[in-house]
């Protein structure tokens, strides 16, 4: 499991949640799982990793795989 990668889960209360691997709290709630989905991407667009979908029953439904982006100004090494 990589800390890079993002799921999307049932919320047991309702809507959707954007959890890391193995974390109990979520990094975000969404009412919609294309919100949720749209919001783990955002994530993983950023940090490069993959956004793992799982169904009401809790099962995988679809993953998507994503490079790491590409920051046009990157910080410099000040050592």
């Amino acid at each position: 499991m990589s800390e890079k990668n993002r799921h999307v889960v049932p919320n047991p209360k309702g809507g959707w949640d954007v959890k890391k691997p193995g974390s109990d709290r979520a990094s975000a709630h969404r009412n919609t799982q294309r919100e949720a989905t749209d919001r783990a991407r955002a994530i993983t667009k950023n940090t490069g990793g993959e956004t793992v979908i799982h169904g009401k029953d809790g099962r995988i439904r679809d993953k998507d795989t994503s490079p790491r982006g590409n920051d046009p100004i990157p910080p410099k090494d000040k050592r």
